[in-house]
């Protein structure tokens, strides 16, 4: 039925094709029912497989083998070991030649047309074949693969045969993944991967033979000329035009805002010119994405395309479009689509995805060493988003392969020839991290430069090779890196070595670069595993690497903990996000940073590091509101000390605003400081603010003295009166004078004092040295990445605690690690309590491939007596540690009160085996 169908469809669309004009161009659209059949072992030849009907299975295309379900289906099981927690499974794989074939009828009618195949998205070679005889054979990872079948079809039914083979067709643009046992697994550019979309085999996207005359117009190609405010047009057409060519350009709405006969000059088929950008012809951008529809007549034949009027520049080492200063808020997109496993080839997923982004407050994607296909460009077009694209390249070993250069060149090439036009293409890098030979990148991106001046180019987003990566490399437009020659310009490389400050930003390590300067990567901060998303892998990709921690949470008692592992694991990424974000923000020599990511990475060792899970769904971590407020084109900063306060101290902070969004004058500023309960601290307003374009610092100070007759947290707030735009801060304020010892409680680090007074029926506080302590090395931020990608860290999420328990009744804290937890967790170590019958008072969260019952501070009862054990150093410096100090005064008011009643019964001997060193 699907078949007659189709054949239904075909000839309905020649007689259309029969009406039209002779200029008219027409599109036949192939989708539909095709058979396919696989040769794994690539022994099928122009003989066997194309000059005759083969009988395959029937696929229905576009789509992929894997969304038919074809293919060696996947006998993993869940299991944490490298092979499973590499990515999400396919549940069917094929790598190989797999011949797509189906009969088509040409009509009488396309008898000296050009008839065009375009197959828009495949992974990664296609050759086409026409009854039996080779076409030929195209290699793209970005774009679609176009045949000529002008000389191949005449009227009548042919055979029409595709071969597709989705094998590693240049391996060093790929950089190999070696902790992966299986080697289909082990590339990890995300063009052609398996760790983000996955190597299908198939046709995606549009598959159409276009019918157009020998004389049709091609290549139409809008230049916008900010400088000169004028417009330049290219298009292609095989003889020079007799008439002149006629130019007209109209809004989408059908506004008519140019129109005239043009005088162009023609060479090598290439038809030009240029002419005044007309006054009412709005300029594109994030605020104001206007487009346009240009239509050239020339001769009898007609061609179309859209584009968007904007400028991308360096002024003076700041990145500019149409003149203002702008600020990429961006995210990595690394071809994350869990259901399908390949990107969505329609405008409306695009725009759905955009505006997630979008209501976080995003306004920039980085496309991780591939390019996504016009649907996404379109979509970004119309929302107001801008784009980096990439070749598919991440590799150390550029220059290496002749093959693989011409490769790239004409995949660049294709690029922008293909996505030029849309005014949300502003950057192209020639791939990421790359190494190799820098020369070759610097001449390809000069080359690029020449032939199309409407984007920045950057030889590589970021790279380890020294000195690539720590400076701009002569070509580069923009500069992407985590650390320059000065010093960082990302917080994973300081977070956990400094105390927490608020008055920094990364202008020591940016100030000196001349040219656009963006941060790479910022984030990576690992997030527990949301084990209730399992149910929502409905498509081609298996979820066994969440259903072997779910297994291993279950074995070991741990299971009913995984949803608070989940949100307290993610309040402290997203605490370190937004510290992140802020000093950014704060950096004048700054241009902007691109997350990794918003949205969990499935790959690469299952690198959970969203806020967001793989769908773009909310894990109930921070809303799309709360994230905004710190990250969108107006926030509120202040500069402060530190986060953590002592009674006769004072507050002091500097309000200032980052400002990407417009020119706005006579603002109010106002700010508050409250408490927990909601009592009002101190407020205040300043008046006649006016906030241009850029950094606006010394808006207005905050000042507080300290009174802390009790500890508090207190909550900072600063915004702009009648507007969205709030930000706030959390300090903590503690009394100057608290007792710290008790003459009921035994404070010590001697496990032989505790041994000796709990025998004796005695409430101890044992806080040993946490360099005597079996465990995990105590640290503030969490996994880096993945610990199956980079097993070698210590590797914790933070710590899970019941902030109303009795223990904490004068230490004012939320479940999860907040900034006064660092110097608690810095000087401690995580006590592996899987075998020992304790209550932990501070949980600690285990990384996911681990899973163990981790504390650093619980109870128990041992011999005659009551313990509180602290692998968090409490007595030490104790006098200038303040949150050390609070903490145990916190303690100290439990174990003295009725509440202080351990369930559990443990030996002191097992005390002793199981936490330190020396037993």
């Amino acid at each position: 039925m699907k078949i007659l169908f189709l054949k239904c469809f075909i000839v309905i669309s020649l007689i259309i094709f029969c009406q039209c004009k002779p200029q008219d161009k027409i599109n036949i659209s192939l989708a539909g029912a095709w058979q396919v059949k696989l040769d794994s072992l690539n022994v099928g030849d122009s003989e066997k497989w194309s000059q005759s009907k083969f009988v395959g299975t029937t696929i229905h295309l576009p789509s992929t083998l894997d969304d038919a379900e074809i293919g060696n289906k996947s006998t993993l099981e869940p299991a944490i070991n490298n092979f499973v927690m590499s990515n999400l499974t396919r549940k069917h794989q094929y790598i190989g030649v797999a011949w797509y074939q189906r009969e088509i009828e040409i009509s009488n009618n396309w008898k000296d047309k050009n008839i065009m195949l375009n197959l828009e998205r495949i992974i990664w070679e296609s050759k086409v074949y026409v009854d039996g005889k080779f076409v030929g054979s195209a290699n793209s990872l970005v774009g679609s693969h176009e045949y000529d079948l002008s000389n191949s079809l005449t009227p009548g039914k042919h055979l029409l045969t595709i071969s597709i083979d989705n094998t590693n067709k240049f391996p060093f643009i790929n950089i190999a993944g070696n902790r992966y046992p299986d080697p289909v697994n082990q590339d990890m550019a995300h063009a052609y991967t398996n760790h983000t979309q996955i190597k299908w085999n198939g046709i995606l996207g549009d598959i159409l033979l276009k019918v157009a005359d020998k004389s049709e117009l091609k290549n139409l190609q809008v230049y916008p000329d900010f400088k000169d405010s004028k417009i330049g047009v290219s298009f292609e057409q095989n003889f020079s035009p007799t008439d002149n060519v006629t130019c007209k350009i109209t809004s989408i709405d059908g506004t008519i805002v140019f129109n005239k006969a043009i005088q162009p000059s023609y060479k090598n088929n290439v038809v030009s010119f240029s002419l005044d950008k007309p006054d009412n012809l709005e300029l594109w951008d994030e605020f104001n994405p206007v487009l346009y529809d240009v239509t050239i007549h020339s001769g009898d034949q007609t061609i179309k395309t859209r584009f968007g009027f904007k400028s991308l520049e360096n002024k003076a080492g700041d990145l500019t479009l149409n003149g203002n200063r702008i600020f990429l808020r961006g995210n990595l997109e690394c071809v994350i689509f869990p259901l399908t496993g390949h990107p969505p080839m329609e405008k409306e997923a695009w725009l759905k995805l955009i505006a997630q982004a979008k209501s976080y407050g995003l306004n920039h994607l980085r496309f991780h060493s591939w390019c996504p296909p016009k649907a996404a460009f379109e979509a970004a077009d119309e929302a107001g988003f801008y784009y980096q694209v990439e070749l598919p390249h991440w590799s150390l070993k550029v220059g290496e392969d002749d093959k693989t250069t011409q490769f790239l060149k004409s995949e660049a090439l294709k690029i922008i020839n293909d996505y030029g036009n849309h005014p949300s293409f502003l950057f192209m890098a020639l791939g990421n991290e790359l190494q190799g030979d820098a020369s070759l990148l610097n001449t390809m991106v000069a080359d690029l430069k020449n032939k199309d001046n409407r984007h920045m180019y950057a030889t590589t987003a970021f790279s380890f090779q020294r000195p690539m990566g720590t400076r701009p490399e002569m070509e580069d437009d923009f500069f992407v890196t985590q650390k320059t020659d000065k010093g960082w310009v990302r917080g994973q490389g300081i977070f956990n070595d400094t105390p927490p400050h608020f008055n920094a930003d990364y202008t020591l390590g940016s100030a000196h670069v001349e040219i656009p300067l963006i941060s790479h990567e910022i984030g990576q901060y690992s997030v527990y595993p949301d084990l209730s998303e399992i149910e929502k892998y409905t498509g081609v990709l298996d979820p066994l690497n969440f259903k072997a921690v779910k297994q291993d949470l279950e074995k070991k008692g741990l299971m009913h903990l995984a949803p608070d592992f989940t949100y307290n694991s993610g309040k402290l990424a997203a605490l370190l996000y937004k510290e992140e974000i802020e000093r950014a923000l704060k950096t004048p020599s700054f241009d902007g940073f691109q997350l990794l990511q918003l949205q969990d990475f499935p790959g690469q060792g299952t690198a959970l590091v969203g806020l967001l899970n793989a769908f773009w769904e909310s894990k109930g971590i921070i809303s799309a509101e709360e994230f905004s407020q710190f990250n969108s084109e107006l926030v509120p900063l202040i500069r402060f000390e530190k986060a953590v306060y002592i009674e006769g101290e004072s507050f002091n902070a500097s309000i200032e605003i980052a400002n990407f969004f417009k020119d706005i004058e006579n603002q109010t500023i106002e700010w508050d400081i409250i408490d927990d309960e909601g009592t009002l601290i101190k407020n205040g307003t300043f008046n006649n603010v006016n906030l241009s374009i850029g950094n606006n610092i010394n808006l207005g100070s905050i000042e507080y003295p300290i009174i802390a007759k009790k500890a508090k947290r207190l909550t900072v707030s600063v915004s702009l009166k009648g507007t969205k735009y709030r930000n706030n801060w959390h300090i903590w304020v503690y009394p100057k004078n608290v007792s710290i010892d008790s003459d009921e409680v035994l404070i010590t680090s001697s496990i032989h004092e505790a041994s000796e007074a709990l025998e004796k029926g005695k409430k101890v506080l044992l806080s040993p040295d946490p360099k005597t302590l079996k465990g995990i090395e105590g640290r503030f931020v969490p996994v880096f990445w993945s610990p199956v990608h980079f097993p070698n860290q210590p590797a914790t999420m933070g710590v899970l605690l019941d902030n109303n328990h009795a223990a904490f009744n004068d230490f004012p804290t939320s479940s999860h690690t907040d900034w006064q937890w660092w110097d608690l967790c810095i000087n401690s170590k995580s006590i592996i309590t899987d075998s020992l019958a304790v209550t932990p008072i501070v949980r600690v969260i285990d990384n996911f491939v681990t899973n163990h019952h981790l504390s650093n501070v619980f109870e128990a009862k041992i011999g005659n007596g009551k313990l509180i054990f602290s692998s968090i150093d409490l007595i030490s410096n104790i006098i200038d540690r303040p949150v050390a100090k609070q903490l145990r005064h916190s303690l100290l008011g439990y174990m003295v009160s009725d509440k202080f009643n351990p369930s559990q019964i443990i030996e002191i001997e097992d005390l002793k085996r199981k936490t330190y060193k020396n037993y």
